[in-house]
């Protein structure tokens, strides 16, 4: 029996991001939906990714991606030590659009945390998502692999370096005041911009963050007047649906650069073929990236010797885990028996000649294990081979 973990997702790396954005699901409603259908499963829902992981079988998870017209051609599905070895380079960084990004680690322990809270979890997904959190953790801490500012707000930051060259005197706009808006915020302040407007849903929370970066907070009911005097326009709002029109965007004689980090996307594709707007989004992102990579390559096969450790750990502990409920099937189906043959006994009695009774049977499966181990001609991950009853 192989290890029954499962991965169906996508990603940057297999669809664009007007396909993504059709499968990215808000934690508030969209996630716990999604578990309620898939049972046990852990599903990992950020800008550049949706992956489902779970025990079993693959069939609901890739079901629930294709009824959201999503096409097969998008998808990737990994089972067993793969699937594994996916989440363990996830969580590291590693499978990240910009690698060694950090945000990717607190997103990892978020989608954990909430499969647990929904009781959607349970013991090898759990103890592999503690790993992979553990390994996130390990990768950064004793590899180079997240130095510097490395995040998809950086990354957006660089694309209006590239366009403009330098901010000093530019007006910008940043629509929303998440985490990556205030990434993007901290990036931003040693560059001198003349004005910053912070627009959210929630002015108060807007205008507390505009207070802490020299800025100007608003509500969205605001955003026509103040994209009609910004340069820059930075979207990161968590919106189920478009805030920017093409009809947003009057006729006006100096451009406006726009870049949408946003999933869904805040600002609708249109506005890209007006002919003062220049629009950029999630994918724009990958040719900005690839010279920050360039600094990181030398760490990834440091972090890829970490993963396959913690591969192994937990291969150890699955044989173990598998070790342990062996010995606690036979122990139950022992008890039984002796309960029937010894029905009047006392349980002292009972509970010894159930020792007695088990003791060789779990010596044999230790030696078992241990000739498999052993064996010169052993495949790789011999634990996992099945302790049968």
């Amino acid at each position: 029996m192989a290890l029954p973990l499962y991965l169906v997702g996508l990603s940057h790396k297999t669809a664009p991001v007007g396909v993504r954005e059709r499968v990215a699901l808000d934690p508030v409603a969209g996630l716990p939906a999604a578990l309620a259908v898939l049972g046990k499963a852990v599903v990992l829902s950020t800008c550049n990714r949706t992956e489902i992981y779970g025990v079993g079988s693959p069939k609901e998870a890739k079901a629930l991606l294709l009824s959201r017209g999503v096409e097969a051609r998008h998808l990737y599905q990994k089972e067993g030590i793969e699937a594994l070895r996916h989440l363990f380079r996830v969580a590291a960084g590693l499978d990240s659009l910009v690698v060694g990004e950090a945000q990717i680690l607190g997103q990892v322990r978020a989608a954990y945390f909430l499969a647990k809270r929904e009781g959607a979890t349970e013991v090898l997904l759990e103890k592999a998502f503690q790993m992979a959190v553990y390994l996130g953790k390990r990768a950064r801490s004793e590899t180079a692999i997240g130095q510097g500012a490395v995040s998809v707000a950086y990354a957006a930051l660089d694309l209006a370096l590239a366009v403009y060259g330098d901010l000093s005197g530019l007006r910008v706009a940043v629509l929303g005041a998440g985490e990556m808006a205030e990434l993007f915020l901290t990036h931003l302040k040693a560059h001198g911009v003349e004005r910053i407007w912070i627009l959210n849903r929630s002015p108060e929370r807007a205008q507390a963050l505009a207070a802490r970066f020299g800025g100007e907070g608003f509500g969205l009911q605001d955003l026509l007047p103040i994209l009609a005097q910004a340069d820059l326009v930075v979207a990161s709002a968590a919106a189920p649906h478009y805030l920017v029109y093409p009809s947003d965007l009057p006729r006006r004689s100096r451009p406006l650069f726009l870049i949408d980090i946003a999933l869904p996307r805040n600002i609708h594709p249109e506005v890209g073929k007006l002919p003062h707007a220049y629009l950029y989004n999630l994918d724009d992102l990958e040719r900005v990236v690839a010279k920050n990579l360039e600094a990181r390559k030398g760490e990834i096969p440091r972090v890829e010797t970490l993963i396959e450790k913690a591969v192994g750990d937990y291969l150890e502990w699955y044989a173990g885990h598998r070790m342990r409920r062996a010995i606690e099937a036979w122990r139950t189906y022992l008890a039984s028996e002796v309960v029937r043959e010894l029905p009047g006994s006392d349980p002292l009695a009972r509970h010894k000649e159930v020792g007695r009774r088990a003791h060789p049977i779990i010596q044999g499966l230790k030696a078992r294990a241990l000739r498999l181990v052993e064996a010169p001609d052993c495949p790789d991950h011999c634990p996992l081979l099945p302790f049968r009853l």
